[in-house]
């Protein structure tokens, strides 16, 4: 059964750090390119972050740049986003997705091209 689970969200003061993990199962996580995606209240889900099945490249939206970064342990069959100087903005659930399209895309990766996605992680930014 294909599944995805992402774990590791919480509360945390401003400039905080937190690692989101996104953990699947029931398919070889190798084989796909990943999405980080979010979504606050009242607001459209965006794309924040996404990596190659290789590793080789990485993309971030600007909005992250600097402050997040993705990688993929794909013996574990996971990947991780690791979210730093955390502000009050970041405030949303974080969500994880595959991909099978092939290559380094340009960014942001469109969301009609992922065909699987996570349950979601909240994480929640505040004093």
């Amino acid at each position: 059964q294909l599944q995805f689970v992402e774990s590791g969200g919480g509360l945390v003061q401003p400039g905080g750090s937190l690692r989101l993990s996104c953990a699947a199962s029931g398919f070889t996580l190798a084989y796909y390119g990943i999405g980080w995606f979010r979504q606050a209240p009242g607001k459209e889900r965006e794309g924040i972050s996404y990596i190659t099945s290789s590793g080789r490249s990485t993309k971030y939206a600007d909005s992250v740049k600097g402050r997040f970064t993705i990688s993929r342990d794909n013996a574990k069959n996971t990947v991780y986003l690791q979210m730093n100087s955390l502000k009050p903005e970041d405030t949303a659930i974080y969500y994880c997705a595959r991909t099978e399209i092939h290559g380094d895309p340009s960014f942001p990766v469109p969301d009609y091209v992922f065909d699987a996605w996570g349950q979601g992680t909240q994480v929640t930014v505040s004093s």
